[in-house]
């Protein structure tokens, strides 16, 4: 909670706040004998963990940001208001957190008339968290036992696909890779290294100059929204497969700006 007697925390430290908030619930639930986990309408799983760290970020923001929309990947959007609205994923990676794989993270944007204004990518079993607020440039916590620690990301300068080291969160023959399965192999077959970090990690790994460019074909608002204000702030760049700027989907390229237009001509 802030002190009393100081000024009202800006959206960023109440973004900071819900992240801390989200991870010690997280924490607690993560490689836990008794998690419960269900089967959602689109096959997707979702945990106990998922709905708690969203109804306490929900709870909080009632209390701080009450004139503030809500949209939630599990609970829907709450509050009619068009210029804020809070987009949460409050566990990013259910299917790894569920098997104890440590890649997982909390995503919290806020999104206004003028466009995304914050993002914060809190991964507690990794120990790191990513954020970024617009034109105030993007930063990473690497150790979240010493949070007084900070480091400035900058993404990579590589101008070349034969230098490139690229992320593909899969090459499943699902919706959204049909069409764009032969090119994406033969793009792969072109840079001079091809991982799956997959998730929210590959991006991050982008924002962090780690990787120069990062490809996920089907995604949601609250799967890209934080990603976006991270990866532009770190001076990279963040669109949908047709090269549309921003969080607008369904499919997400994020780059460190340089490769992105040669990236989209390989893929069409």
């Amino acid at each position: 909670m802030f002190s009393q007697g100081k000024s009202a925390p800006s959206d960023l430290e109440i973004a900071l706040k819900l992240a801390d908030i989200a991870d010690e619930i997280s924490m607690q639930r993560y490689l836990a004998i008794d998690l419960v986990v269900e089967t959602k309408p689109d096959l997707t799983p979702v945990s106990d963990a998922d709905r708690a760290v969203e109804q306490a970020i929900r709870e909080y923001l009632g209390k701080h940001r009450s004139d503030d929309a809500i949209i939630g990947e599990e609970f829907g959007t709450s509050v009619d208001n068009t210029d804020r609205a809070w987009i949460i994923d409050p566990i990013d990676g259910t299917k790894n957190y569920v098997r104890g794989v440590p890649v997982w993270a909390t995503l919290i944007a806020l999104r206004t008339s003028q466009g995304m204004q914050l993002g914060v990518v809190s991964s507690p079993a990794l120990g790191r968290r990513w954020y970024a607020s617009k034109g105030s440039g993007a930063f990473v916590i690497d150790n979240l036992a010493d949070k007084s620690k900070v480091r400035k990301l900058s993404c990579s300068q590589v101008g070349q696909l034969s230098d490139a080291s690229m992320s593909v969160s899969s090459f499943d023959k699902k919706e959204g890779w049909k069409d764009l399965q032969p090119n994406l192999l033969k793009l792969s077959e072109m840079v001079w290294r091809n991982r799956g970090y997959g998730d929210f990690w590959s991006h991050m790994l982008v924002a962090e100059g780690a990787l120069d460019f990062a490809l996920e074909p089907q995604l949601a608002l609250w799967d890209m929204a934080a990603l976006e204000v991270i990866v532009n702030e770190a001076g990279g760049r963040f669109s949908n497969f047709t090269g549309i700027d921003g969080s607008s989907g369904p499919g997400a390229i994020s780059s460190n700006h340089l490769l992105h237009d040669l990236v989209l001509t390989q893929l069409k």
